[in-house]
């Protein structure tokens, strides 16, 4: 491994797959989000 610049020496030892990390990342944050809101309308109706 003369070439430490090459990109085509460097292994991808563990491959991803990056959109579907984001959409799993953007649903589970639109969930979690999701419940707060609805705790947070539950609460206020409480409230008043």
């Amino acid at each position: 491994m003369e070439n430490v610049t090459d990109p085509r020496q460097h292994i991808n030892e563990e491959p991803r797959d990056d959109l579907m990390d984001t959409v799993i990342g953007f649903g589970a944050m639109f969930g979690f989000m999701f419940v707060v809101f609805t705790v947070a309308v539950v609460v206020k109706f409480i409230i008043t």
